[in-house]
């Protein structure tokens, strides 16, 4: 059964890593952005939830004490 020749690998894959390189980058070029950008307004929403200003507990079966 015959060798697989990999000799060619090393220079294909670089090749095949530039070449997608260069597409992305001229890809990218082409798309023009806005020059003057205006920050959005940020403000923070207050959610008013009942169980913010309530104090609750939460009981889990492993501590509450064995009654027998």
């Amino acid at each position: 059964m015959p060798q697989l020749d990999t000799s060619t690998w090393l220079i294909t894959i670089l090749s095949m890593i530039m070449t997608l390189f260069i597409i992305f980058q001229l890809k990218i070029s082409k798309f023009s952005f806005p020059l003057g950008l205006k920050s959005k307004n940020n403000k923070k929403y207050q959610y008013t939830n009942p169980w913010e200003t309530k104090w609750t507990k939460i009981y889990s079966p492993h501590s509450l004490s064995q009654q027998s």
